[in-house]
């Protein structure tokens, strides 16, 4: 079975779980010793952001 290719850039996860205040976990332990909560909420910004910049693409 073949991983899959991530579709956030590692800029983008890291300016988010800086944002979310996980970034020194992910420092310390790598994206694997991170809560499944945090990814949750690392997906809902990105989500977030990804909806905010359609806005205002259409403005």
């Amino acid at each position: 079975m073949s991983r899959r290719r991530g579709v956030m850039s590692d800029r983008l996860k890291e300016e988010i779980a800086k944002e979310l205040g996980f970034y020194d976990t992910v420092q310390k332990e790598g994206w694997g010793g991170i809560k499944a909560r945090d990814a949750g909420n690392m997906v809902k910004r990105a989500v977030e952001m990804a909806e905010q910049q359609l806005l205002r693409d259409k403005s």
